[in-house]
């Protein structure tokens, strides 16, 4: 295969393709940071700045992938929709396609881009590829089936003028496993949330981001019931995020800067799971007969979460998102002690004080470990302090997930 990565990002979606053998024909991102990892990750690989000034795809490549924008389109984003600043650049995916003949496309985004403005995004996008003559499917998938211990939902869409593309997306089916799969010594959560979300996830962490509702990148917070005071709150370091996105640790040390830690956790947030992207590849190169169960619909009111069209026809898919189950590695054998930090006074005291304004429901043992590392940081470890809360959160299932 000869491919050419759209907005490339860290090279999430193209690194399975390099460890195939595939031919890089091109990488495209607009941002410095970005560039600087690619450079140094698929050395020789032909680097493009802006898809906007791409006049046409090289010549013989049959692959585009496109993790195009997600910043109007995600929750944590603006969300002013397909037509944005950001993610309305994904119309030059279809520019270059109108010359262009490919084997295949390959395009990856946020699942709230199912649900903002009734769906437009999706309507757009399947509109735009039906009159290039392209088959369609897409499907919702958890980057956990993969093995990495972050629960981290995107929509896969993967569309051809040649092939059936679900023989790709809808060849695997494993379903969620047991809750049994999960152990309950760690928990993660977005500590910048707290209000109306919090991303509740057992035994993982929430999806991570390159923004956050209090406007700074950040990782997200785990929380070890069973850790000695003052390590009962911690947030991973950098190479773990990498790790939790299936990258080797070190992956973004090329955008590293004199600040701490530069810009890489808002590269590795708005990263492809490697893992997902592999599987992706995998069924590319050895496409498979259809397992998952389905049906015609004439019309639909929401976009579901699989589904593929051709024509103006869509079938619905009864798909969950773990196509596969690949072995589950634990959120805290995948930590290295070295790399988590305690979570900050200032962390935890902004978290408390939006859960105080909230109306969600945490779960007593928590608040009362979250109050924790603001004694600790203050040096008052008076038991007086820790009042015990009132409010409660079911352990089990994320409130308000923010994906």
């Amino acid at each position: 295969m000869k491919v050419a990565g759209l907005f490339s990002g860290i090279g999430g979606l193209e690194l399975p393709f390099q460890a195939r053998g595939a031919q890089g024909a091109l990488l495209c991102d607009f941002w410095d940071a970005s560039r600087s990892v690619l450079a140094a990750r698929f050395p020789g690989v032909p680097l493009i700045e802006d898809v906007r000034t791409l006049d046409a795809l090289p010549q013989g490549v049959d692959v585009v992938t496109a993790g195009f924008p997600c910043t109007d389109l995600s929750q944590a984003g603006r969300t002013s929709g397909i037509k944005g600043e950001a993610s309305g650049l994904v119309a030059h995916v279809f520019r270059l396609l109108r010359d262009h003949d490919v084997e295949w496309l390959v395009l990856e985004n946020v699942r709230n881009m199912l649900v903002l403005d009734r769906g437009r995004a999706m309507s757009y996008l399947v509109s735009e590829l039906e009159q290039l003559g392209f088959r369609w499917a897409y499907r919702l998938v958890d980057s956990r089936f993969t093995g990495v211990p972050q629960r981290r939902h995107r929509v896969i869409l993967v569309a051809s003028r040649h092939h059936d593309p679900r023989t790709v997306l809808f060849a695997d089916e494993a379903e969620e496993p047991d809750a049994s799969v999960f152990r309950e010594d760690a928990f993660g959560f977005y500590w910048t949330e707290g209000l109306t979300g919090l991303g509740w996830a057992r035994d993982a962490v929430p999806p991570m981001k390159g923004g956050s509702t209090v406007g700074i990148p950040s990782p997200p917070a785990i929380w070890i019931p069973n850790a000695p005071t003052g390590a009962k709150l911690v947030t991973p370091g950098i190479e773990d995020a990498e790790a939790l996105q299936g990258f080797e640790r070190g992956w973004t040390a090329p955008a590293m800067t004199n600040l701490k830690n530069g810009p890489r956790w808002k590269l590795v947030g708005n990263a492809v799971t490697v893992g997902v992207a592999r599987w992706l590849v995998d069924r590319l190169h050895s496409p498979g007969s259809v397992v998952v169960q389905n049906r015609e619909v004439q019309s639909l009111d929401r976009w579901p979460d699989a589904a593929y069209g051709e024509g103006g026809r869509i079938r619905v898919f009864e798909a969950s998102a773990w196509p596969l189950r690949h072995d589950y590695r634990h959120l805290l054998d995948l930590l290295a002690p070295s790399e988590s930090a305690p979570l900050s006074h200032r962390a935890a005291s902004g978290f408390l004080e939006r859960a105080s304004r909230s109306r969600l429901k945490f779960l007593p043992a928590f608040l009362a470990d979250l109050k924790e590392p603001v004694v600790f940081m203050r040096g008052d470890p008076s038991p007086e302090s820790k009042s015990t809360p009132a409010r409660r959160l079911d352990t089990g299932r994320n409130q308000h997930a923010v994906d």
